[in-house]
């Protein structure tokens, strides 16, 4: 049988996957110090609210609208603010659906996006799926992640049609700061591309200085079309909800919402509940945020406090998301070490590759993770020779 180009020549588990699984199927422990999802972190949920939400009278009807209806869309609105009107936005069942349309709009099979490296292994397969390169373009360190405008002017070619970034960035946690976002947007004007921002974790906040940007919401008429993707999965910590959402900005909106909403009017994907419970379930966000913030930063408190017992080991600054990066002594490769670290000790970690962290000596780990498993999960990983 012939398989399209655009699926994977094999879809065989990696060897970390393997194992995994392995140990699983054996019944023997596993401490995931890769968790993030954040309905089995431990948080506590206001389950009756949240059930009430979803069960109102009005998800008997089906009345869809290609952009979603109204009043969602002007709950979305209100929870960002910053000018934002329901007439910007364009709901849709997740961010990876928002990619997948914004891709179909904006590109012809064979052309290119340019996407951030490091970053979570996702947009190859998104734009693939639509018949276009994501083409990566790697950020650079000095003291902090930068992104690289040099870069992407080298990466940028005749068939580039978009540049994806993620802010702040998964896993690096690096928030744009005003001076990148001024450059990023004229990059973008100058050549006529769009701009993608991705902001699900723009709500969590960690080690970033004053100069970071908040929102590319804050920016209230850039010179690029601008797209701002969030959800509910990061917002409110309801992943299985299934509602996320695109902002439109910049020149040509009128035309890009239009032929968003074509787009959009071919899948109708957003459910009747999830669209009718998004006033309460945003109204629940900043209770559910306040928990994982304090998860986050207990975490890294932790961290450092096991850290300065293993001098060997550090770990980069967390400007902000739900990840952190550490640094180890790179003798074996970072897959062999985790390999090693979850077979012999039953801790599942990621190595800096998965991510597309260049070189070795690179782990890593979740900070939504309870915190008595991330701190005897690292205790393990510091005892691996």
């Amino acid at each position: 049988m012939h398989f399209s180009r655009r699926t994977p020549p094999s879809l065989e588990p990696n060897a970390l996957a393997r194992l995994r699984a392995e140990r699983l199927a054996a019944g023997l422990d596993l401490l995931d110090l890769t968790l993030s999802n954040p309905t089995k972190a431990g948080f506590a949920y206001p389950g009756e609210e949240i059930r009430r939400a979803l069960a109102q009278p009005s998800v008997l009807a089906y009345e869809p609208h290609p952009r979603g209806s109204r009043a969602a869309r002007e709950a979305v609105a209100a929870w960002h603010g910053r000018g934002l009107d329901a007439e910007d936005l364009v709901l849709t069942a997740s961010t990876s659906e928002a990619y997948a349309w914004l891709f179909k709009l904006l590109g012809d099979p064979g052309d290119e996006v340019l996407v951030p490296s490091p970053s979570y292994p996702l947009f190859e397969w998104l734009a693939a799926l639509e018949g276009l390169v994501a083409r990566p373009v790697p950020a650079f360190r000095f003291e902090r992640w930068h992104l690289d405008l040099g870069g992407l002017a080298l990466a940028c070619g005749p068939r580039t049609r978009a540049v994806v970034v993620v802010n702040p960035n998964n896993p690096t946690g690096h928030f744009l700061t005003w001076a990148e976002w001024r450059g990023l947007c004229a990059f973008c004007a100058e050549r006529g591309l769009a701009l993608i921002v991705d902001e699900v974790f723009a709500d969590f906040v960690l080690e970033a200085g004053g100069e970071r940007l908040p929102s590319a919401l804050e920016d209230p008429a850039p010179p690029c079309p601008v797209f701002v993707l969030s959800g509910l999965s990061k917002v409110a910590l309801l992943p299985q909800v299934k509602l996320g959402w695109i902002a439109v900005r910049g020149p040509g909106r009128e035309a890009l919402l239009e032929r968003l909403e074509f787009i959009a009017d071919q899948y109708l994907s957003p459910s009747a509940s999830a669209q009718a419970a998004a006033w309460a379930l945003l109204a629940l966000a900043p209770g559910l945020q306040a928990q994982v913030s304090d998860r986050l930063r207990r975490n890294l408190e932790g961290l450092d406090g096991l850290l300065r017992g293993a001098p060997a080991w550090g770990r980069l600054p967390v400007e902000g998301g739900w990840t952190v990066i550490l640094r180890r002594p790179s003798v074996t490769s970072d897959d062999a070490f985790a390999e090693e670290l979850l077979r012999g000790q039953g801790v599942l970690v990621h190595p800096g590759a998965f991510y597309g962290i260049p070189g070795e000596g690179h782990m890593v780990l979740s900070l939504l993770v309870p915190e008595a498993a991330l701190q005897e999960g690292v205790r393990r990983m510091l005892e691996v020779p």
